[in-house]
């Protein structure tokens, strides 16, 4: 069971030790990368990357957290699809309402021969 493992022992002169031997610890000294600095134009480079990466809901990190954190800083109110359709229903029947009117006046002021 026991095997055989040769050690190979090299012995370098005092010349070429240094040329063979990192001596300078460059290892230990090495610079952290560096993070580029954040300017507007890296801001929207990076925000275009992962915009399909950002879910659409959620109450944090997603499309509607950032839109309605934007509307709060604008000071704008965001309306759901539910809501603009009843105002534009709302409006319609206003507008059926005006016209009734102003043909019922038409009517009116033709039958006693005023035209207003």
């Amino acid at each position: 069971m026991s095997e055989i493992i040769p050690i190979r022992n090299v012995v370098y002169s005092k010349d070429n030790f240094t040329k063979v031997v990192n001596t300078q610890f460059s290892e230990l000294n090495s610079v952290p990368p560096t993070t580029p600095e954040t300017t507007l134009e890296n801001f929207f480079e990076l925000y275009n990357e992962l915009f399909n990466d950002i879910p659409r809901e959620g109450d944090i990190d997603s499309h509607r957290f950032i839109l309605e954190r934007e509307a709060e800083y604008l000071g704008v109110r965001i309306s759901d699809d539910n809501e603009i359709q009843a105002l534009l229903q709302e409006i319609t029947d206003l507008r059926q309402q005006l016209l009734e009117a102003e043909t019922t006046n038409a009517t009116l002021a033709s039958q006693t021969g005023r035209i207003e």
